[in-house]
């Protein structure tokens, strides 16, 4: 269900994942007007657009805010919003805001294998408690492995569609659908159709 959050203007929001399901972050599709606006946030914010032009920013491209930054969509505009409790680190100063599209992110072989492609959005830096990647899946790529992790995750299909394997539990995905993973759950996820396949991965980092 779509509803404005405290602060929107012309703009509303699809809630994926929040504190109210067990996660330690909260997750929404941001969908904006013309001159939507997206407050300030308390915390840390990370948005990938996902349509449209917001702040300056089109599809694809991405950016991470401290707490107080507000952003304005210039077109309708759609985008994936990110938004947790910074955890600090001792003698390490908060980071500084980053910008960038995931287009110029250079791609990294997943453990090798050329048919999966991990681009890192979040610079690899202590300062930071938080990973966000884009991996993309040649047609029937898959996982090396179920894997298990300490981290949760909240993933968003963005193109192409796949099987994901949750626990004992297989879900046919496809674009627009949203996971959240809690710490510790078995993963295991592979690319289906003729088209690459990619999603928008979250976990919590460095901490």
């Amino acid at each position: 269900m779509r509803a404005p959050l405290p602060g929107m203007k012309r703009a509303t929001a699809v809630v994926h994942a929040s504190p109210a399901i067990g996660a330690k972050f909260t997750q929404y599709t941001a969908e904006f007007e013309a001159r939507g606006l997206l407050p300030r946030c308390e915390t840390q914010r990370f948005v990938y657009v996902l349509e449209g032009t917001l702040q300056g920013m089109k599809a694809g491209d991405y950016a991470w805010f401290p707490a107080g930054v507000e952003m304005t969509a210039e077109s309708i505009a759609r985008a994936a919003v990110l938004e947790k409790a910074y955890q600090p680190l001792a003698g390490t100063a908060m980071p500084g805001c980053i910008q960038g599209s995931e287009s110029l992110v250079v791609p990294t072989p997943l453990m090798g294998d050329p048919d999966l492609e991990v681009r890192c959005l979040i610079p690899a830096d202590a300062a930071f408690d938080l990973a966000v990647n884009t991996m993309t899946f040649r047609p029937g790529a898959t996982l090396p492995m179920v894997e298990v992790h300490v981290m949760e995750h909240g993933l968003l299909m963005l193109e192409g569609a796949g099987i994901y394997r949750l626990g004992d539990h297989w879900y046919p995905v496809t674009e627009g659908d949203f996971i959240w993973m809690a710490p510790w759950l078995p993963q295991w996820f592979g690319a289906l159709g003729k088209a690459p396949t990619k999603y928008l991965l979250y976990k919590d980092w460095n901490r």
